[in-house]
């Protein structure tokens, strides 16, 4: 079967022309097994043109390509594999994006870093780049890294009402989203800024960091003074209520005098953002629950009970594992005893709830 077939090509120095040349002739050849009807033939020109691109490496993703034509040649039916052939052809020559991200999906074989199951089992925290596990309550870099390659593009808007020491920003800029974060604590914003600036912008994105209270602020004309009218995604990791104090201020949601309370300003939150969220997108609301009294409080699906009274819709919840925290490190055998003794389970979860504005 001749590879090389096209010579049509124009005004291409040589060089180009001879790599354009092999792949549209490895599109060609495999168009061709379309049209032959002896599946032991089909299978034996797909290994030559296998062969064929194990010695020349032409194809992006060349490793892919290599698994996608092993798993043609493993077919049983000339029906099938045609349809393969088909899907490998289409993989190769065009392109199919959906609004919210940058993922190719017709390449969503590639995308193996991304994660699809509604359970999050990570072994521990990134800590690579300007990420770091110094902030009490922050949470690990891998929960804003997969949510912003799954629901945004680069160049777009990011909010995060409970920015803390800029683990979100920080992702944002490595991935070339453009995010803003608003922190209560001015102590914390100085944290954050130094822990920004240490990620290199290779993007040149940009960030803005808005020192108040997140529950009172009026976000259209936050947005108007950065030229932007809407985000296009929201993530908000607010205190799991009263769990970790993070200060003193009555208007930290740590501080918030009843579980009451602590949802009226949930509510009041998200009726806030409803408006600057652009339609069609998504907002992430990560929380935990807690223990009090002897007595489990489901935190998360009080919060997400409160959220569900607006009109967002709920797409996924997602449940992340995770070992150590800073309140159990290095008392793993104590919790397991004190779990032991008041028949309780020790949290080794939290959620991701995911909501879709209509």
């Amino acid at each position: 079967m001749n590879l090389f077939n096209n010579k049509e090509l124009n005004n291409v120095p040589d060089e180009q022309l001879e790599i354009e040349q092999t792949k549209n002739g490895i599109f060609t050849a495999l168009e061709k097994l379309l049209d032959l009807k002896d599946l032991h033939y089909i299978k034996k020109e797909l290994l030559a043109i296998s062969e064929f691109e194990k010695e020349h490496k032409l194809i992006d993703n060349y490793s892919f390509f290599q698994n996608d034509i092993e798993q043609i040649r493993n077919t049983q039916t000339i029906e099938r594999t045609k349809y393969y052939i088909k899907r490998l052809i289409k993989s190769l020559k065009e392109e199919r994006f959906s609004k919210i991200n940058d993922l190719d999906l017709n390449k969503w074989k590639q995308y193996d870093d991304i994660i699809t199951d509604s359970l999050w089992v990570l072994d521990k925290r990134d800590n690579s780049g300007a990420h770091n596990g110094n902030y009490w309550g922050n949470f690990i870099p891998q929960i804003p890294n997969q949510l912003f390659k799954r629901y945004t593009k680069k160049g777009e808007w990011i909010l995060d009402t409970f920015l803390g020491s800029g683990t979100s920003i920080i992702e944002a800029r490595r991935l070339g989203r453009n995010a803003v974060g608003i922190e209560l604590q001015s102590e914390v914003v100085e944290i954050a800024q130094s822990n920004i600036q240490k990620e290199e912008n290779f993007f040149n994105t940009e960030y803005k960091i808005i020192n108040k209270d997140c529950t009172e602020l009026n976000y259209k004309e936050e947005l108007k003074k950065i030229g932007i009218k809407q985000v296009q995604f929201v993530i908000m990791h607010p205190p799991y209520w009263d769990i970790i104090k993070f200060s003193e201020d009555e208007k930290d949601l740590s501080n918030a005098k009843s579980l009451k309370d602590f949802l009226d300003k949930i509510g009041k939150l998200i009726d806030a953002l409803y408006p600057i969220l652009e339609k069609g997108r998504y907002l992430a609301f990560v929380i935990g629950d807690k223990y009090s009294n002897a007595e489990w409080i489901p935190l998360g699906f009080y919060c997400m009970n409160e959220i569900q009274k607006r009109k967002l819709k709920l797409k996924s919840i997602i449940v992340k594992n995770f070992e150590e925290t800073k309140g159990k490190m290095k008392e793993k055998e104590l919790w397991r005893y004190r779990a032991l003794l008041g028949g309780f389970y020790i949290f080794k979860h939290e959620y991701i709830l995911l909501f879709k504005k209509g």
